[in-house]
């Protein structure tokens, strides 16, 4: 079996770091130890064997996230790369816990790298909106859960997918039929104690919690989709997602074989910083913390410019005599992520950490991006109609999804 002791542990709570799918943070605001994770998920690194492979059958330049590490493990990318290259087709499988009303950038790293393999692969597409799970964790009422995953798609649809090969759905609405018998089958293979140990969950959660990891184990299984992939049991499956997803999907490649069904593949992100880089990734919960889709143009440039933590030097003669620390400059981390030009970044880098280029020029550099980029959201999200929500989210064949 493929979870052993090591991988049952998927709250790494040391006193070094905890990262578990509703908990991110390192000791004393420091920094998420990536190697660490590797070793203690059992998971493994994305090496440029594999970026290579990637472009040489997409005859497309990697993805920035991919040039720049942002996704850095994976568990058998390798193996879905070896069967689409010997001609064998694969799916996407991504998701969105609704629980804010609007998204911030770090929510949409997973989509804008997924749309990129979409495209690269032409493969269909499923997003899981666990609109149930956000009601169990954030005491949030069905109807109110419910509106947020149908907000949240709009902003998924603003990406950019394509309708034809993209097939969203939340879980309150499509949870039933072959895909309900998926979960019990899953369910049945997971005892209690493995639950507990997986997942971090004591006896003061309650039950549906217990009861949720199925629920997005499922979509991992093309059966769980009769209208998509008829007969397609064998059809193999690729996640991207952030790595503190990595217990679900730990626990459903124990429970795929036998089930028979191929284990899913994973393709891994690193967390996307909050400005004040006090912990591991960008918070929801703290609006300063975070760049929405929806901030104007002075609200991002008040929020760089006021709680964007910086290496840059305490005065200008010190800056000028050592440069910036560039490992821990927020605003030069969010460049790696959304500048596109790899010769600007490397320019950028390299004049700041020399102290030729100061810490307000990065920083304006860095509002000029993300205004651009928010505004294009906003622009493309306005366009989404009630009828293209309809339209991504009705149970339908998907006759071209891999042209």
């Amino acid at each position: 079996m493929e979870v052993d002791k090591k991988e049952e542990i998927a709250s790494e709570s040391s006193e070094e770091q905890v990262v578990n799918p509703w908990e991110v943070s390192a000791k004393d605001g420091g920094k998420i130890d990536y190697d660490k994770l590797i070793d203690q998920f059992g998971c493994q690194r994305l090496d440029e064997s594999l970026i290579d492979r990637v472009e040489r059958l997409t005859s497309r330049q990697p993805h920035v996230f991919l040039r720049r590490g942002v996704f850095f493990a994976h568990r058998d990318f390798d193996l879905v790369l070896d069967a689409y290259e010997r001609g064998d087709k694969f799916y996407l499988y991504t998701g969105r816990g609704p629980s804010s009303e609007a998204l911030h950038l770090g929510h949409l790293i997973p989509f804008m790298f997924t749309k990129y393999l979409q495209e690269a692969f032409k493969v269909p597409l499923v997003i899981q909106l666990t609109d149930d799970e956000k009601c169990m964790w954030k005491n949030l009422s069905v109807e109110e859960s419910q509106r947020l995953a149908r907000e949240n798609a709009k902003d998924i649809i603003a990406c950019g997918f394509d309708v034809t090969k993209t097939f969203i759905f939340s879980d309150f609405d499509y949870v039933g039929g072959a895909f309900y018998k998926n979960m019990v089958k899953v369910a049945k293979c997971v005892t209690l104690n493995k639950a507990m140990g997986i997942f971090g969950f004591s006896g003061e959660d309650h039950i549906g919690k217990l009861s949720f990891p199925p629920v997005q184990a499922v979509p991992s299984f093309p059966s769980s989709f009769p209208h998509l992939f008829p007969g397609k049991d064998k059809l193999r499956c690729l996640i991207p997602c952030a790595i503190d997803q990595d217990p679900y999907f730990r626990m459903t490649r124990d429970v795929a074989p036998r089930l028979g069904y191929s284990k899913p593949a994973l393709i891994e992100s690193s967390f996307f910083p909050a400005l004040q880089a006090k912990n591991g990734k960008m918070s929801a919960s703290d609006p300063n913390s975070a760049i929405y889709v929806t901030d104007t143009a002075k609200d991002i440039k008040n929020k760089i410019n006021r709680y964007a933590f910086s290496g840059g030097q305490d005065s200008i003669e010190k800056h000028r005599e050592i440069g910036a620390n560039l490992e821990v400059d927020i605003p030069v981390k969010y460049l790696s992520f959304f500048l596109e030009d790899d010769a600007e970044l490397e320019h950028i880098k390299k004049e700041y950490g020399e102290g030729r280029m100061l810490t307000g020029e990065v920083k304006k550099r860095l509002t000029e991006v993300l205004t651009g980029m928010v505004e294009r959201h906003r622009m493309a999200r306005a366009a989404v109609t009630d009828e293209m929500v309809d339209a991504f989210m009705a149970v339908r064949p998907l006759p071209n999804m891999f042209e």
